[in-house]
């Protein structure tokens, strides 16, 4: 990997788009550190204990680099736009008029500009019960102080809020157009990024305060992160190969076909999505908790918001349960076998011992639904893992404030991996002379 950025750095084009890359970096970690104004910052941020407590307030934390605990001006970081995709995607399903824009250029361009606009909507209601919760909290400075009337200045922070992630999606567009890489990605990648210097204080001042068992496991868990990186680079490249016979045909004086192919399908078919789906609704009954407060010991709503507590035995259950459905639900929008097996019969392929038609789409059928299961099963070894691991340490009285997350690690994983292969066809397209050389 290191090779490859160091052999691309030489071509001039794409030292340009690496260095315009860095620089959209630059200006989307200096928004994270700006705050909004007529906020009061603690140390501990805005949300204080809640940014420990796997409430939805925590996620968009870890996905913004801890720039919404702080109330930096990208505070929404990417997570709007993220919401409107996925919700376009969804109802694509549904309304067949947003499934036809997505097969033409045009089409595209119009669904993309719908993304827009539904990002800047959710954007603004996001902005809002961010400063509804932000101002229960009191961390507002008061009129008498700020010199502006509360109005105004909730308008202000929902306006610079709404902005700034308006402003994030644009340069993730930017990175598109002139950098390197998925520019929505890359925004992730560094937002994850940032909370690495945490972790690695996390690991080493521990050992520095003399604590014997830290000397061993703190390393341990080092050697647990690479391993859990080697594992999901192991588990992104892994694909199961359905092989395509492709009927001899005589067009004009010439013969097309004739030759052997197969489909790949790739064992994690929906990436880091269920992941993100179930931790996305395992964390709302704890941020329902964080609004109501303390909750009699004992009582029946008590014991339901224990169940959602990371080391219950059955968030651990419900956790594995919706990342397998949410595999199966994305596997079942993505794939259709049937429209697989009609572009087969249309280009004369067969799957060799599977009559064309109907046996050909359940037999696509069967085998998507087999690697989806092993996909899901992987992603939740990634997933439980870090909640395992924290078990464990926590019952030999080792208390390692690390955070494992899988869906972080999965998510700098699979962009590099991204960037990489993005980088590796660009140099080998400007390698290739062509035949007239």
């Amino acid at each position: 990997m290191l090779k490859t950025f160091i052999n691309a750095w030489k071509i001039p084009d794409l030292r340009k788009k690496m260095i315009f890359t860095i620089f959209i970096v630059f200006i989307f970690r200096l928004g994270c550190v700006i705050p909004v104004p007529f906020l009061s910052i603690s140390g501990s941020g805005l949300l204080g204990d809640a940014a420990q407590q796997g409430t939805f307030f925590s996620y968009i934390s870890m996905m913004t680099g801890e720039a919404f605990n702080y109330g930096t001006i990208f505070a929404l970081g990417i997570t709007p736009y993220i919401n409107s995709s996925i919700i376009l995607q969804l109802l694509a399903v549904a309304i067949p008029a947003l499934e036809k824009l997505s097969h033409d250029e045009e089409g595209r361009k119009k669904m993309a500009k719908i993304t827009r606009y539904v990002t800047v909507a959710l954007a603004l209601l996001q902005s809002v019960a961010y400063y509804i919760y932000i101002h229960s909290k009191g961390t507002f400075l008061t009129p008498q102080l700020s010199g502006f009337p509360a109005v105004l200045q909730g308008v202000f922070v929902v306006a610079v809020l709404t902005a700034g992630s308006t402003l994030v999606m644009w340069l993730g567009e930017q990175i598109n157009d002139k950098g390197i890489g998925n520019g929505i990605s890359i925004i992730l990648f560094a937002g994850i990024v940032a909370r690495l210097p945490v972790t690695i204080t996390q690991i080493v001042v521990p050992m520095w305060q003399n604590r014997s068992w830290y000397y061993l496991l703190s390393p341990l868990a080092v050697i647990i992160m690479l391993l859990m990186i080697a594992y999901i680079v192991w588990m992104d490249g892994a694909e199961r190969r359905i092989p395509v016979q492709y009927a001899k045909r005589v067009v004009g004086r010439k013969m097309y076909g004739g030759q052997s192919s197969n489909i790949p399908i790739k064992v994690n078919l929906s990436g880091v999505l269920p992941i993100i789906f179930a931790s996305s609704i395992l964390s709302v009954p704890p941020t329902i908790q964080m609004f109501l407060g303390d909750l009699k010991e004992g009582s029946f709503w008590a014991t339901f918001f224990g169940w959602f507590d990371q080391s219950s035995p059955v968030y651990g259950v419900i956790y594995f349960l919706l990342i397998i459905f949410f595999a199966y639900f994305y596997a079942s929008i993505q794939y259709n076998p049937v429209e697989m097996a009609n572009n087969l019969a249309k280009n004369s392929g067969m799957i060799p011992g599977i009559r064309s038609g109907r046996p050909t789409a359940d037999y696509i059928a069967k085998v998507i639904s087999k690697i989806v299961l092993l996909g899901a099963l992987m992603l939740s070894v990634v997933a439980l893992f870090p909640i395992i691991f924290q078990q464990v340490t926590t019952a030999v009285n080792f208390p390692l404030a690390v955070s494992l997350g899988g869906t972080s690690i999965i998510i700098l994983v699979g962009v590099a991996l991204e960037t990489v292969q993005q980088i590796e066809s660009q140099m080998m397209m400007r390698h290739y002379k062509g035949f007239l050389d």
